[in-house]
């Protein structure tokens, strides 16, 4: 059997795809063992002596009914965690996205004459200071001052 990695390798560059995905006629390889030069295995390529395999792709099915099951909160159980909580949750986008919330909570009640101005200073920079863990926190100290919150 003659060597052919010339004309393979030739083959793909002319056609710009990998050497594992040359294919050669089994028939032809007389024909394609004398081909030497560019032209020779273009007009091989326009014969149909030469052809290229389909491009191999990995199957995502498994991935898509998995992706699927997580979106539904399945297999996200304790044995699936690796890592330490504040690697799995930023402390930092915690905290930026629970101090938005407290802050337009007190905003709603400020504007809803809920609270007035001064009391709403006075919650807002307690709220900095990291006085209430979440909504619920700030809303139950509400209802222990007296106001009437919902």
């Amino acid at each position: 059997m003659t060597d052919l990695s010339l004309q393979k390798r030739l083959a793909a560059e002319v056609l710009g795809v990998g050497v594992s995905r040359i294919r050669f006629n089994p028939e032809r390889l007389e024909e394609i063992a004398e081909a030497f030069s560019r032209e020779d295995i273009k007009r091989l390529i326009r014969d149909g002596a030469i052809e290229v395999f389909p491009k191999k792709g990995n199957s995502r099915g498994r991935w898509k009914v998995l992706h699927q099951k997580r979106k539904k909160g399945h297999r996200r159980g304790h044995g699936k965690r690796k890592g330490a909580k504040g690697a799995r949750q930023d402390p930092k986008e915690k905290w930026v996205n629970t101090i938005r919330k407290l802050r337009r909570y007190l905003r709603w009640l400020r504007d809803h004459g809920v609270i007035d101005r001064h009391t709403y200073r006075k919650l807002y920079r307690a709220a900095k200071g990291g006085q209430f863990d979440s909504l619920s926190d700030l809303k139950r100290y509400l209802r222990e001052m007296g106001y009437q919150v919902r």
